[in-house]
C-alpha cells in the first residue's frame, strides 16, 4: 500500500542530546543492533569525533580507512566508506578524531548544514537497501549536530534518569525547531528513551513521571535500565545484545526496536 508519510529511501534518525553520558552512544549500538537482529538492514553513522560508536561495533581506529570526515569534506562515494560489523543486517560509517576539526572547515562552506543530507543521498544508496539509518550525534549543539537534524526525518533523545534530565532538553528543543524553521521542516521527534533508569530508585521514578507528564506519547513506554552488561560490552567492542544475550540491557533495546516498528508500521509495511 502507498504511504505518503514514508520516506524515499531509508529513514534517517539523529540521536541526539547535548548533555554526555546521557546513554546516546550505547542507544546509538544497541538500538541498531536490535533493529538488525529482526531483519531490519541499518547503517550507523559515527558522527561524533570521540569514535565510541565505532569501537562499540567493533571496528578499532587503525581499521578506519575512510571516515564520516571523509563523507563530509572530502566528497568521499558512500560505498568507499561503509564497513560491514560483525552482525548481520549491521553497517557502520565509522569516525575518528579526524572530525573535531570539521566544525572550524565547515564554517567558510556555504552548504556546510546540508553537507550529511546531500551525503546520504548519494546517487548510489539505493544499492545498500537500508531500512534506517541511525545518526550518533555529538554531545553538543554544533554545526555536525544541525549537519544530523537537517539530513534526518526525526530525533530520537535518549534522557537519562536522573536530576536536572528534563532542564536540558529545551535548548535541544529550541534548535530542533530552528532546524525545521530554516533547513528542514518536516524534522519531528521520534520520542524520548528513559535510559539508565533503576525502579529501586525514587529519582529514576519521578524522572521518568515528569517526563511522561511533560511529554506524552513522546516517552516510549520502553525504558533502558541501569545494568552493569550494557557498561561492559562497549569494552568488548560489541553491543550488548551479543555481549550477554539475555541481559535486562539486551531485553529492553529489544523491546525498544519492537515498540519503535510498531510505531513505525506503515513505513515498514509493503
Amino acid at each position: 500500500m502507498y504511504d505518503p508519510t514514508r520516506p524515499v529511501g531509508p529513514k534517517i534518525i539523529a540521536i541526539a542530546n547535548q548533555k554526555g553520558g546521557v546513554g546516546k552512544t550505547t542507544t546509538a549500538i544497541n538500538f541498531a543492533s536490535a533493529l538488525a537482529e529482526i531483519g531490519q538492514k541499518v547503517l550507523v553513522v559515527d558522527l561524533d569525533p570521540q569514535g565510541n560508536a565505532s569501537t562499540g561495533l567493533g571496528l578499532m581506529p587503525d581499521d578506519r580507512n575512510a571516515t564520516t570526515y571523509d563523507l563530509l569534506l572530502d566528497d568521499f562515494p558512500l560505498s568507499d566508506i561503509i564497513c560491514k560489523t560483525g552482525q548481520d543486517n549491521l553497517f557502520l560509517v565509522p569516525s575518528t578524531t579526524d572530525l573535531s576539526s570539521a566544525d572550524i572547515e565547515l564554517i567558510a562552506n556555504e552548504k556546510r548544514s546540508y553537507l550529511l543530507h546531500d551525503a546520504l543521498r548519494q546517487t548510489d544508496m539505493d544499492q545498500f537497501g537500508f531500512d534506517f539509518i541511525l545518526i550518533d550525534c555529538p554531545p553538543s549543539l554544533n554545526l555536525l549536530t544541525v549537519n544530523a537534524m537537517v539530513a534526518a526525518h526525526s530525533v530520537l533523545v535518549p534522557l537519562q534518569s536522573e536530576f536536572f534530565a528534563l532542564e536540558g532538553l529545551s535548548q535541544l528543543m529550541l534548535t530542533i525547531r530552528e532546524v525545521r524553521q530554516s533547513a528542514n521542516p518536516a524534522l519531528r521527534i521520534e520520542g524520548v528513551v528513559l535510559t539508565m533508569y533503576d525502579a529501586r530508585n525514587n529519582l529514576s521514578q519521578q524522572v521518568e513521571t515528569d517526563a511522561r507528564d511533560n511529554l506524552g506519547d513522546l516517552v516510549f513506554k520502553t525504558v533502558i535500565p541501569r545494568n552493569v552488561r550494557v557498561s561492559e560490552a562497549p569494552s568488548y567492542a560489541m553491543p550488548v545484545l551479543e555481549y550477554d544475550t539475555n541481559s535486562k540491557g539486551a531485553l529492553a533495546y529489544r523491546a525498544l526496536a519492537r515498540e519503535f516498528l510498531g510505531k513505525n508500521e506503515t513505513m515498514t509495511a509493503a
